[in-house]
């Protein structure tokens, strides 16, 4: 065992938060973990949300705006949540949207790669959320990333 390892603090410096614009149960408590820890230790916070495959029924694609008006949900959900962690004191922080996907793969693949976070924070799915496994999202990506990732309940 490395004693002088294990003396040293582990600290990260940027921050990324997942949020579910349409389970905002599960997105709370890890947007308050999220932004505390961004505000106590000063890191950057990047707030990110995916408009999901299942939100997306083919009859959604057929009608005229109705993906541009789900796209716009979750934009302005994250605007929302960019705008409250400014108010708590957060300084860096920074709102990014990706269009319909798989959650976990645009995180892994796009997101990851151009934020570069050293920690991830998801919220764990509650019951209610149309995902078929509760904290499903936060496990997957726990699984396949190469940073730390916290799944808060």
């Amino acid at each position: 065992m490395q004693v002088d390892k294990l003396k040293e603090p582990l600290v990260f410096h940027r921050v990324l938060l997942t949020v579910d614009a349409d389970d905002p149960n599960s997105s709370t408590r890890a947007f308050q973990y999220a932004t505390t820890m961004a505000h106590d230790y000063q890191v950057e916070l990047c707030i990110v949300s995916v408009l999901e495959d299942d939100d997306i029924s083919i009859f959604d694609v057929m009608t005229p705006g109705k993906v541009d008006k789900k796209e716009d949900v979750v934009r302005q959900a994250v605007e929302d949540y960019t705008t409250i962690a400014e108010e708590l004191g957060v300084k860096h922080v920074t709102g990014l949207t990706v269009g319909a996907s798989d959650v976990d793969d645009v995180i892994l693949d796009k997101v990851i790669p151009r934020f570069k976070p050293d920690l991830i924070v998801c919220g764990s799915d509650t019951e209610d959320s149309k995902h078929r496994v509760p904290g499903a999202v936060g496990l997957r990506i726990a699984k396949r990333a190469q940073v730390s990732v916290i799944v808060v309940r």
